[in-house]
């Protein structure tokens, strides 16, 4: 082999998507393979009538080579695929803004390469704009996220509260299902299982002529439809039931049944046992013990990429039941709340979308002004749960987002009154400040009064000038990416090459979907379910949507890989950590972010900064 021909051998063992080659394949390309010194005095004579496939090496150039729009490219890019994908000769127009380094491929050589699936995948994702991420589709834990009317296989199987116990055990054979819904004007008012019908009829010798409202458990644990499965996964290992009732969330009638078989189908793998032995916590020393086993619990079980993708929201979970069992240890020792109240979250709890770095974000809202006594004893449990958080590795906020926070604390009538000041005066500093609290959910308490929150401040929040100033501040984050496509570097590191996805990519697209949902009416707060969610008056397509799902868990997965792989709790992950068809993912995505918050804010702001 000549030494060019090693050159350009080793070159493909590094890039994407040539390095899944084996050797016969890349050898073969190795032989139709040019070498190019490209600068402005010979770009014309290069380029002229020629088919090719052409790799960037070094050097930066401005290329239109389809009816898309230029593009600046740099080291690691790619142009001329798309003259040879869709077969046809659209004429190259390249300006050399900094010579350099290019590989030309010839057609011939790559034309069989496109017939092997996981080349073809790749070309065609950077044709249509989208993260060459195939992986995505395969992951072994992307089951979790699967919806719940999607999984439930059977129409509900009801009954109405007075039929006959009887009646109601001969349907339960006949429909070979081991429970019954019982609902009142279609609405759901209680369950009855076999269990019940055992120890609860059979077992006592009761009259099997009695209504079965006298054997149902009434007001059951119940979940919505637009929820997952992880989501029922995990309210049914808090509270130790077998089955679980789905309603539909706008109408409250039932969907079906979640059962245990169900969830055992669809698992491949439990991933919730610290969930479980938190739930059996009986004091804040057996809480605290068990939290800390959450860093080894996914050191040791996060080993896939699709472990990655459900990590936050087991963290998320874990967190919930935390601060329902200090809630729970707090009123045993207190007395009962002196009012109805709800222990709200923010921020990444509120999405589930938490990392081993997250520190807490909540509040407490209440449902009317608090009097004197009032006031201590809920000031007094909000110290007791961010400090026993804190005890449990949850830690304290720098910038006291707490319930410890008096000025956290809210009653009802207050927190509509801070939403209309929101919107009445959305400042740039103002939207600093109260962002976070546009992503909240109950974790604890009263959720009734968390919804009429919501109800009552939804229409502030589709205000056009509010939405336009939230537009405004997301424009003023941008992705690492030079106008070359070259990674742009976090400054004043020690390590030269690191780049904050959080906060330069993963809350863009927390932004995006935010501003969406707030538009459309979505009250969900986690970013993958407000993005499924979106209606078509939203305007944001289907294929964007899926879109920045796929590149949400992408850069999640390489946000925990960095956390749990070098035992840190910082989101700057380095580009030569990456393999180079995560290089590649990973501009793909930035690129697709960038043109999806473009759209945004011109939508929302008419692209006014």
């Amino acid at each position: 082999m000549t030494a060019m021909a090693k050159q350009v051998e080793d070159f493909l063992n590094t890039s994407a998507p040539f390095e899944l080659l084996d050797y016969d394949q890349k050898h073969a390309l190795v032989k139709h393979t040019e070498l190019i010194y490209l600068t402005n005095e010979n770009v014309n004579d290069v380029f002229k009538d020629k088919v090719s496939l052409f790799l960037i090496q070094s050097g930066q150039f401005s290329v239109k080579d389809s009816d898309a729009p230029t593009r600046h490219l740099s080291d690691g890019d790619y142009f001329g695929y798309t003259n040879i994908i869709e077969k046809s000769n659209f004429p190259l127009s390249i300006t050399v803004d900094s010579p350099g380094l290019v590989y030309c491929f010839d057609a011939l050589a790559i034309e069989p390469l496109l017939e092997i699936p996981v080349i073809r995948h790749f070309f065609d994702g950077l044709r249509n704009n989208a993260l060459q991420n195939h992986a995505i589709a395969d992951s072994n834990s992307m089951w979790l996220y699967k919806g719940l009317t999607d999984a439930i296989e059977k129409a509900p199987v009801s009954v109405d509260a007075q039929t006959p116990i009887t009646v109601a055990a001969q349907l339960m054979t006949s429909q070979k299902v081991s429970s019954l819904l019982v609902t009142q004007e279609e609405k759901l008012i209680g369950i009855i299982t076999d269990r019940d019908l055992r120890s609860r009829v059979v077992a006592a010798s009761l009259d099997t002529h009695l209504p079965v409202s006298q054997i149902m458990t009434a007001n059951p644990a119940q979940i919505m439809g637009n929820r997952t499965l992880f989501d029922a996964l995990a309210l049914m290992t808090e509270k130790n039931i077998h089955h679980l009732p789905v309603i539909d969330n706008q109408t409250q009638v039932p969907l079906g049944m979640v059962t245990a078989s169900d969830i055992i189908r669809h698992q491949r793998g439990n991933v919730l046992f610290i969930i479980g032995e938190l739930s059996k916590a009986e004091n804040l020393y057996e809480l605290t013990r068990l939290s800390w086993q959450l860093p080894h619990y996914f050191s040791a079980h996060a080993k896939k990429a699709g472990d990655y993708d459900i990590a936050g929201k087991i963290l998320s979970q874990a967190t919930d039941i935390m601060t329902r069992k200090l809630i729970g240890f707090f009123q045993q020792a207190n007395g009962k709340a002196p009012m109805m109240f709800a222990w709200l979250v923010y921020g990444s709890q509120a999405r589930e979308d938490q990392t081993m770095g997250s520190d807490q974000d909540n509040g407490l809202l209440l449902a009317e002004r608090p009097s004197e006594a009032q006031s201590a004893y809920f000031s007094n449990m909000a110290q007791y749960v961010c400090n026993g958080l804190a005890k449990c590795g949850i830690k304290l906020c720098d910038g006291n987002i707490m319930a410890s926070n008096p000025k956290l604390r809210l009653s009802l009538d207050e927190a509509l009154e801070e939403a209309k000041q929101w919107v009445k005066a959305p400042t740039k500093d103002a939207i600093m400040h109260f962002n976070i609290f546009l992503d909240v959910r109950c974790a604890a308490g009263d959720i009734s009064l968390f919804k009429h929150l919501q109800k009552r401040r939804a229409p502030l929040m589709q205000q056009n000038m509010f939405l336009a100033a939230l537009a405004r501040h997301s424009n003023e984050i941008s992705v690492p990416l030079s106008m070359f496509q070259k990674f742009v570097y976090e400054k004043g590191r020690k390590q030269k090459d690191l780049i904050d996805l959080k906060t330069r990519a993963v809350a863009l697209i927390n932004n995006i979907a935010r501003i969406y949902a707030l538009a459309d009416g979505v009250t969900l707060p986690n970013t993958l379910a407000r993005l499924e969610a979106l209606s078509e008056r939203s305007q944001l397509s289907k294929r964007d949507a899926t879109n920045l799902r796929d590149i949400w868990l992408f850069l999640n997965r390489l946000r925990w890989r960095h956390q749990l792989e070098n035992k840190v709790t910082d989101n700057r992950v380095s580009i030569s950590s990456l393999s180079s068809i995560e290089k590649h993912q990973l501009k793909a995505a930035f690129k697709a972010i960038e043109r999806t918050n473009q759209a945004m804010v011109m939508k929302f702001s008419g692209g006014v900064s």
